[in-house]
């Protein structure tokens, strides 16, 4: 393969070579291969919310995965071992949501104001979970339980704030 002569010129009704170094488009850095669009807020309520649930379910999964793991596996106790999970969990939520349900340019006040939501929901969670834990009785299926409601809870308020809020539409 020879390189073109600098003084080369391409013509306006041809496509341009990329064969050669100085014309090649660097790569992009990685980025989750979700899909291969450019990032936009042009998609629909309906497809949001499936993938939110979608994403949501995949990170609880995570987050009460590493949760169980630490606390029975590791013998932690509960607040790191769900502090951890959490953490987890809403990392690779806010990553998926981010370029996935709401396909969102990344930004640093995004980012600020996504951790401040969260640091929100994990005391919503959190303290649902305790109360619940408190009322019932002590026991796996149970626990499952209140993981599910506080879990839930948190999620509807995630997707309200991001929706409205921190992933505008417009």
């Amino acid at each position: 393969m020879s390189r073109p002569d600098p003084g080369d010129h391409v013509r306006d009704d041809e496509e341009p070579s990329h064969e050669d170094f100085a014309t090649r488009h660097a790569p992009m850095p990685i980025e989750l291969p979700l899909d291969d669009e450019e990032a936009s807020t042009n998609v629909g309520l309906k497809t949001q919310l499936v993938r939110f649930v979608i994403t949501g379910g995949f990170s609880g999964l995570l987050d009460f995965g590493l949760t169980i793991l630490l606390q029975y596996g590791l013998d932690l106790p509960f607040w790191p071992a769900k502090s951890a999970g959490f953490i987890l969990g809403t990392t690779v939520a806010y990553l998926l949501n981010r370029r996935w349900t709401f396909r969102a340019e990344p930004s640093m006040a995004r980012f600020v104001s996504v951790v401040a939501l969260y640091v929100v929901t994990y005391f919503v969670n959190v303290g649902i979970y305790t109360a619940l834990s408190r009322a019932w009785q002590e026991t796996l299926l149970y626990s499952f339980a209140a993981y599910v409601v506080a879990q839930g809870t948190a999620t509807v308020i995630n997707f309200v704030v991001q929706r409205m809020v921190i992933f505008k539409i417009r």
